[in-house]
């Protein structure tokens, strides 16, 4: 595919790791295990195929408040035994991680684990997984404001996007989401607005590399206008 029809920015809602564990009647935690294997390998197809900035939607604030707490002690869980390793390879290819979302909210350790690795991340990497945890795009948008209200002057559409947890990082060209649900969830809010959407029917487990291949060939296929006359 040519570089100009390629997006900068991906963005994936991982959706359907609890169903995928639902229909081989396994533990939903089994699901999130098979969901972060597939994101790692993901990232590798994504950097692979020239994408520079992906980012997956991990937990959203609504995860946090709303599952179980085995649910949600099994997604630390994992964080605390993959993360580390799985980061560390992505910095010996030469790629860099960029946490976002209100992360003060979870356990202490986990805290350490994702701040440590995003202060360990190289400088000016040529590709960059951003992992958006105990996220939300309507508490982002209103954590910026606050921001904004405390600075005491107006400001313009390009100053208010520095006050966003994404700020340094494109606003995604594509968001794709698995699972077959059609609706972003919260997931990058203020920063979609021109987004090209791709849904999925399949859980995020089975979300292959073809499939995000698939994804790319209809973004580029795609005519993108940004107001302009047709």
């Amino acid at each position: 595919m040519e570089n100009n029809k390629l997006p900068v920015h991906v963005g994936v809602i991982m959706d359907g790791n609890g169903r995928w564990a639902k229909k081989r009647l396994m533990p939903r935690s089994v699901g999130h295990k098979s969901g972060m294997d597939r994101m790692i390998a993901l990232a590798e197809h994504a950097k692979k195929s020239g994408i520079k900035y992906l980012t997956v939607y991990v937990m959203s604030t609504e995860n946090l408040a709303r599952r179980s707490a085995d649910e949600i002690e099994g997604l630390f869980g994992l964080i605390r035994k993959y993360f580390t390793v799985n980061v560390k390879r992505l910095f010996e290819q030469g790629s860099g991680i960029k946490i976002i979302g209100d992360i003060s909210a979870l356990p202490q350790d986990v805290v350490k684990i994702l701040t440590d690795a995003e202060n360990l991340s190289p400088k000016n990497p040529d590709f960059t997984l951003v992992f958006a945890i105990n996220y939300g795009g309507r508490c982002e948008i209103v954590n910026a404001v606050n921001k904004a209200v405390e600075k005491g002057e107006k400001i313009t559409v390009e100053q208010f996007g520095k006050l966003l947890y994404t700020d340094g990082v494109p606003d995604p060209d594509l968001i794709i989401r698995t699972g077959g649900e059609m609706r972003l969830s919260n997931f990058l809010t203020y920063q979609s607005a021109y987004s090209e959407l791709y849904f999925t029917d399949a859980l995020f487990p089975d979300f292959s590399d073809a499939e995000f291949d698939r994804a790319l060939a209809s973004f580029a296929a795609r005519e993108r206008r940004f107001g302009g006359a047709q």
